[in-house]
């Protein structure tokens, strides 16, 4: 959740946004049919239209997964804050629906989770019919706007018919600021370890965990990282969750703080932490920062609470504060990364995270045939397919130095490199189409691959209109990025930098249907 201070100029304008916003359904008429406007991705979610922002209150119950997002009505800039709300039984197509939560007298609706009260802690709901409540900060403008540092304080809001209506606590807040600039981004989980309610409030520069038995009263009980990680910017959107060794069964713990700026390619980013935790305080040892993915564009991305099975699933933003406001969209801006599967491994001694694409995407491309392709020593090859910019493109990499790029009848290009020499992967951007909206968009983005297998690494690299996603041996390395090409990608170009000749096995282009109909 953005820090708004370089946007006092819309409350100036627009006020507070109270229930009088305007439906989904009756806003500007544009020429061009809905979800097929140019850039539009087709298989991530994307709002109807307006401007949207961080994943918030991400629960499943009774077989719907709930994301609900920042999202401003009116603009497809920044605004006045409320709670978009869309629903999914598989995690691939969704459901739009209703605004959940609007400004009030406390503030705009910033960043959040979401938990169900099945054992009615709070009384807000009963054991037959719990609460679904929602945990958010409240960001006051006016108080912005006196140069006050109190502005942030955290409320909830609670639905007693799965997600559909929305009652705002009639004591709110529940937590006051006690005068602290950045406060706010409440992760809140069933903790078993003390039989209660976590909170995660990031406060500034650092992470504060409190304690609750209702959900409304709630107590500090410790502090993280003033001393470790990165701190090139702003704390936001923790989370926290373990994972048990399958061998050793020991148990450990991951931290995701947001930060922005601060991130390894510039502007947002989101790192991580691999500690203990006593449930009450977290510790760590880890001394290099890590980051959730090295692309730019994955952002204040969170988990999802009381997944049926047990899964850690997580969504991110597919933006980047560097220039979110300035993507050449109009009718809507913003995606969210595709959700993805998160699990912990022990890299040569180093706990690492992985992440790879939610089960829903395992059947994609399933049944397909790949083939082999030999590339000689310096030379490159040259596929055609007109779906290639809406498509999954799998191969097992044999770790020779190599550029994957994709091509269009303009001669717009987007690269993917891998470099085994410096130990690094690339996404080069700078020519892949409309790039000139922000100075920073063109930069070239970087991510390590020294720890990587020497060969047989696979990879999965999806596209989808404006984005590009690419996971390496199973998501131990992600990046993540947005372009904006003017015409179709037609052509896929695989030139072979080595000094031997490259095999890559099994290629194979998959396309990808669009999960959105004609609403």
């Amino acid at each position: 959740m953005r820090n708004s201070a370089i946007f006092l100029f819309l409350f100036l304008v627009l006020g507070s946004c109270k229930n009088s916003s305007k439906p989904l359904d009756s806003m500007t008429t544009y020429d061009t049919p809905l979800y097929q406007e140019p850039h539009r991705p087709q298989y991530h979610f994307t709002p109807k239209e307006k401007w949207m922002n961080d994943p918030n209150g991400l629960v499943y119950y009774k077989g719907l997964y709930h994301l609900f997002y920042q999202y401003y009505p009116e603009d497809i800039v920044w605004g006045p804050m409320h709670w978009g709300h869309a629903t999914s039984t598989d995690l691939l197509h969704w459901e739009h629906k209703p605004i959940a939560l609007f400004p009030d007298q406390h503030g705009y609706i910033f960043s959040g989770s979401a938990v169900v009260d099945f054992e009615n802690t709070s009384g807000l709901g009963t054991i037959e019919n719990p609460a679904m409540v929602a945990i958010f900060t409240y960001h006051l403008m006016e108080g912005e706007k006196a140069g006050k540092t109190d502005y942030q304080t955290q409320g909830i809001a609670y639905s007693l018919d799965g997600g559909d209506s929305w009652e705002m606590y009639q004591e709110n807040p529940v937590i006051g600021n006690p005068g602290i600039k950045d406060f706010r981004d409440p992760k809140v989980f069933w903790n078993e370890k003390t039989n209660a309610w976590t909170m995660l409030l990031v406060a500034g520069d650092h992470l504060q965990i409190w304690g609750s038995e209702n959900l409304i009263d709630w107590n500090k009980q410790s502090e993280f990282g003033k001393n470790q990680g990165a701190h090139g910017g702003v704390w936001e959107c923790p989370d926290l969750f373990s994972f048990t060794d399958e061998t050793s069964g020991a148990e450990k713990w991951v931290l995701f703080i947001s930060i922005n700026p601060g991130a390894p390619n510039g502007g947002s980013g989101t790192q991580y932490f691999v500690g203990d935790f006593d449930g009450k305080t977290f510790t760590s040892d880890q001394e290099e920062d890590q980051w959730v993915d090295w692309g730019t564009d994955n952002y204040a991305g969170v988990t999802y609470n009381h997944t049926p099975d047990g899964a850690r699933l997580f969504i991110g933003w597919m933006s980047n504060w560097l220039y979110a406001q300035n993507t050449p969209t109009e009718r809507w801006r913003s995606a969210m990364t595709l959700p993805r599967t998160l699990s912990l491994k022990d890299i040569e001694g180093v706990p690492t995270l992985f992440s790879t694409p939610a089960p829903v995407w395992d059947n994609i491309g399933k049944d397909q045939k790949g083939k082999d392709v030999s590339v000689p020593a310096g030379q490159s090859i040259v596929t055609y397919s007109e779906d290639l910019n809406q498509s999954k493109i799998d191969f097992v990499w044999d770790g020779s130095a190599m550029s994957f790029s994709f091509v269009n009848q303009k001669q717009e290009l987007l690269s993917v490199h891998l470099d085994p020499e410096n130990q690094q992967m690339s996404i080069d951007r700078s020519a892949s189409g409309l790039v000139d909206f922000q100075e920073d968009f063109k930069n070239i983005q970087i991510g390590p691959i020294g720890d990587l297998p020497n060969t047989e690494i696979s990879v999965s690299i999806f596209l989808d209109q404006s984005s590009i996603e690419v996971f390496l041996n199973g998501g131990q390395k992600v990046m993540t990025a947005q372009f904006f090409n003017t015409n179709p990608y037609n052509q896929l170009k695989i030139e072979n930098k080595g000094t031997e000749k490259a095999v890559f096995k099994g290629l194979k282009i998959t396309p990808i249907h669009s999960i959105w109909g004609q609403d």
